[in-house]
This record gives structure tokens, C-alpha cells and sequence, in this order.
């Protein structure tokens, strides 16, 4: 664990910036242009393939995926991007917490970005958990929020998005789900995505050379685990976008 030399300029911005960040894994991740991710930890299936599927998009096109490190969303967002993903904890960085992200948030740390505000043997408490909210919105360009209840915590998140002045942005969701982001679409406060594709192309091109890299992968017939191992979740979001085949254990190009 180390502090970071140079804050982050975003953060300037806020009414209390933090006074200094500590940091596990690769800092100039916080180089990149930045996208915030939040949303419920208990986020239904719908949520969780666009969750994914945003993520990792964004991370073609070269930009870093910012998140909190919990459970549902803000680790669907993390794996989506990974290795370009930085997770701000609750916590000190010390303390692995939640337990059931343990595995994820040591990859992320060797691999990605981990930064907590936090000095040594410092637990996360209700209080840290909004407190670290503010920082994950003012490293982001943008604040998409993929899904949430009229009580969640993303909803303050997106106080800090507005006293930051950055657009939010909203899945679609069916009626009577997803209450709190519903809300923030009815009082104009938040712009609803209805293509993955065409909103994240506002941001940039996905690279020819980096999709014919990845397929080039599956010339050969690769074992399930071998292809798990290398893409992790990516891998069914090339199935889904019918890019690859699964089948018998076995990955092939289509």
C-alpha cells in the first residue's frame, strides 16, 4: 500500500476532497478518461448482462471503469472492465472487505487499481460507504447508474454527480422495477440508455485490430476453462453477441 504523490485534479472539485489517497496496483490507471458505474448490490439479470456489457465496451474503447468495490453492480462493473477498472474502497486498504468480492479485489489489485481514503485498520462504516461515494462520481467524465431503489445509496451518488455538474445516465427498465432510477427519468434529472452500441460510441470506436485480436484467439478450438482464464465474463458477452461458439467444453470462432 502506498499514497498516491498527485491527487486526481477531478477531485479538486469537491466540497471535501480527500487529503490524501492510498492506493494498491497500477496508478496511472487514473490517466485514462474515466466513466463511474454504480448501482444496487442486488441487481436482477436484465442489470447484470448490460452492467457487464457497458463495462467492458467503454474498456474497448480505451476508457477506465470507476466503482466501489461492493457486491452487485459495482462488481459486475469491475469484472466488465477489468483490467481497466479502478475500485475506491470504504475501507482501509489493509482490510479485504466485502469478503465475497475477495478474489476480484486481489486481481484488481495486481492488475487494475485500488484507492481508499483510508489510513490503516480503518473498517468501512455506514458513513465511509457514502463518504466514498463522492470520490468515485468526481473520477468519472460521467455517472451511469444501471440500477436502483427509491432508498439506495446510488441515489446520493447522484447528488454528487449533480453538485459536480456531470450528466447521469440511466438504464431502461421495465415498470415497477428499478424505482429510484425511474425517478431521476420522470424529473428529467438523468438521460435513459436504450443502445449499448450507440451510447458508448458517443465516446469512441471500438478498434478493428483490438476485435480481430481477440477472435484471433479462437482460430483454434480452446478449451471452456483455457477461454474462461483468459476473457473471465467477457467470454459470454462474445457468445451472446454471436461472435464465438460454446460448446462440449469447447470454445470456437463462429
Amino acid at each position: 500500500m502506498r499514497e498516491l504523490e498527485t491527487l486526481p485534479k477531478s477531485l479538486s472539485k469537491l466540497k471535501k476532497p480527500p487529503s490524501k489517497l492510498y492506493f494498491k496496483g497500477d496508478a496511472s490507471l487514473l490517466e485514462r478518461p474515466l466513466v463511474s458505474i454504480v448501482g444496487t448490490r442486488r441487481p436482477n439479470q436484465y442489470t447484470k448482462q448490460l452492467t457487464l456489457d457497458l463495462a467492458n465496451k467503454f474498456s474497448k474503447i480505451g476508457f477506465g471503469i470507476v466503482s466501489g468495490g461492493a457486491m452487485g453492480v459495482d462488481a459486475l462493473a469491475h469484472k466488465g472492465a477489468f483490467p481497466n477498472t479502478i475500485a475506491v474502497m470504504a475501507n482501509s486498504l489493509d482490510i479485504i472487505y466485502p469478503k465475497i468480492n475477495q478474489k476480484l479485489i486481489k486481481d484488481m489489485e495486481e492488475k487494475s487499481l485500488v484507492l481508499s481514503e483510508y489510513p490503516p485498520n480503518s473498517r468501512a462504516t455506514r458513513y465511509t460507504f457514502v463518504h466514498r461515494n463522492r470520490i468515485v462520481v468526481a473520477l468519472g467524465e460521467i455517472l451511469i447508474i444501471t440500477q436502483a431503489d427509491l432508498n439506495s445509496g446510488s441515489l446520493r451518488s447522484f447528488e454528487f454527480a449533480k453538485e459536480l455538474k456531470k450528466d447521469v445516465f440511466v438504464l431502461s427498465h421495465r415498470v415497477g422495477e428499478s424505482l429510484g432510477t425511474q425517478k431521476l427519468l420522470l424529473e428529467n434529472e438523468a438521460e435513459a440508455i436504450v443502445d449499448i452500441d450507440e451510447f458508448v460510441s458517443r465516446f469512441g470506436k471500438i478498434s478493428k485490430d483490438t476485435q480481430d485480436e481477440e477472435l484471433s484467439f479462437f482460430d483454434t478450438p480452446k478449451s471452456l476453462d483455457e477461454a474462461l482464464k483468459k476473457f473471465g465474463d467477457e467470454l459470454y458477452m462474445m457468445e451472446l453477441e454471436g461472435e464465438i461458439v460454446i460448446e462440449n467444453l469447447q470454445v470456437r470462432r463462429r
